[in-house]
């Protein structure tokens, strides 16, 4: 097998493995392994086809429908309007990386065996992936108890239905069918469900954020970091010797971090007289980026579990030649770690605020008001404050919980659900925001550096400061903001700062 393909046996998928699909459109396969227990799976559903014992979503309908008899006759036919039925997704379309991430997470868990598909439909969402073809789906109609309501406009295209993208072209899926000679799938007893019923929606969403918040995490350090050399700040706090008696794993990442990154700062050296203490968010930043980071590495793990799990109801045990119905789709544990995470973000975005706050204070600096270069022709940073305020209480808006949010549907049978696309979709604009409120730091942390002349940045803090200044000069004169604004949110959200920093680090 080629190096470059990813190899999918349905208990061994990462999220790094997501980025690398989705993002990257790395080639996936599925294993020999995987495909015999698809086969075995799809045998033993057949072998069930004249057991009159009444199973979900397969000799039954689903919903309130589930005492409707499926006859074995008209298998195809009601699958089919399972898949037309359940696309009921509204705008606005998710992207091509989501859709890809998606079909990746739920390809995996199908291979873990429980669903009794057709080996083909498995191997239709592999050929998607390495064809580049990517069902055009709707990113809204998820309540989060298994994202029916999208996930079925992949099946839409699955039957040659619909709009896909391929190669990045719009097209209809017909056409892209034709161009790689493929063939609509024709469904076959509990198909339509198979695709319909998990939760690779939200698992494929969950995936990318955490890797995009982790990066996020590591620039927010070297922006911490640099704010620190601008305030002149004292680095007591940073000290191993007293970390170790309060070892938190995500506390111990960041200041190990931020030590790297201050690494040869003239903040180590200081003969001059500085605080005793730091304002709080200074003094213990790199706590509560800790804590951020302990948030994330614990949904992760729960990710790791659901992306290599199956999530199906009613589930095939083929080995006990038994279809046994579940509560397997409940994803409630992952959706209550992904607010903490939320939460966690608002204590990341109010510290920012406040270091940035102070760097303009000259009671906390000792430099000029509001880093002006001239206090009395140059009004600098005066007003950016209400910037990165307003975007802060977007953020807390954004981090009230969602996950309990629900109503009762399907005639009253269905009355638990999540959210968990729309907590994902918060958690993304979360990170959206603080890339424009570290970014705005950035820009005050580059300038105190400016202001006082000469001092001598950690490894880690000139490659920040170098790409800063690289992209915004030093404020010498008032200019439009915005757009200073908008070239910080660019290089962090491109990531070509965190390149840079790691680059630096490495050499």
């Amino acid at each position: 097998m080629d190096h470059d393909t990813l190899v999918l046996d349905g208990k061994s998928l990462t999220i790094e493995d997501i980025v690398r699909v989705a993002q990257h459109k790395m080639k996936v396969a599925i294993s020999s392994e995987s495909l015999e227990m698809l086969n075995k799976g799809r045998n033993m559903l057949q072998q069930w086809i004249n057991n009159d014992a009444p199973v979900y979503g397969f000799n039954r309908g689903v919903g309130l429908n589930k005492d409707r008899l499926v006859e074995k006759e008209k298998f195809s036919q009601y699958n089919r309007n399972l898949i037309l039925s359940h696309s009921i997704g509204v705008g606005p379309e998710a992207t091509v990386e989501e859709v890809r991430a998606a079909m990746l997470a739920r390809l995996n868990t199908l291979l873990v065996g429980c669903t009794g598909i057709q080996p083909e439909i498995a191997q239709m969402y592999e050929r998607f992936l390495n064809c580049e073809i990517t069902p055009i789906i709707p990113s809204r109609g998820t309540v989060g108890a298994a994202d029916i309501g999208i996930l079925s406009h992949i099946g839409l295209a699955m039957m040659g239905e619909g709009e896909v993208y391929y190669k990045g072209n719009r097209v209809h899926a017909m056409e892209a069918f034709r161009k790689e000679k493929l063939s609509p799938i024709i469904l076959g007893p509990k198909d339509g469900l198979a695709i319909v019923s998990s939760n690779a929606y939200s698992a494929g969403m969950a995936a990318i954020l955490l890797i995009d918040l982790y990066d996020f995490i590591e620039m927010a350090d070297a922006i911490y970091c640099l704010s620190l050399e601008g305030l002149n700040g004292n680095l007591e706090p940073l000290d191993e010797s007293v970390l170790k008696f309060r070892p938190f794993n995500g506390q111990m990442k960041s200041a190990n971090r931020v030590r790297k990154l201050l690494q040869n700062s003239y903040l180590w050296n200081r003969k001059e007289k500085t605080s005793i203490q730091d304002p709080l968010s200074f003094r213990g930043g790199f706590t509560v980026h800790g804590a951020a980071l302990d948030s994330l590495d614990y949904v992760k793990g729960l990710l790791n579990i659901q992306l290599n799990s199956s999530d199906d109801n009613p589930c095939l045990i083929v080995e006990e030649e038994r279809i046994v119905h579940t509560a397997n789709f409940e994803i409630t544990t992952l959706v209550l770690g992904l607010e903490m995470v939320g939460l966690a973000l608002t204590h990341v975005s109010r510290n920012s605020c406040f270091r940035t706050i102070k760097l303009a204070n000259p009671a906390f600096t000792n430099l000029t008001r509001f880093l002006s270069p001239d206090e009395e022709q140059v009004l600098a940073f005066s007003t950016i404050q209400k910037t990165f305020s307003v975007l802060d209480a977007e953020i807390r808006h954004l981090s009230n919980p969602v996950v309990s949010d629900y109503f009762p549907l399907a005639g009253e049978i269905e009355d638990h659900a999540t959210n968990s696309a729309l907590v994902i979709q918060k958690l993304r604009k979360i990170l959206d925001n603080l890339y424009y409120i570290i970014g705005i730091e950035a820009i005050h942390a580059a300038q105190a550096i400016d202001l006082r002349k000469g001092v001598k940045l950690g490894v880690g803090t000139s490659a920040v400061y170098e790409m800063i200044r690289e992209q915004i000069p030093f404020l010498e004169k008032d200019r439009n903001l915005s757009l200073d604004i908008e070239r910080a949110y660019q290089l962090l959200k491109s990531k070509r700062l965190l390149k840079h920093i790691q680059n630096a680090i490495k050499s």
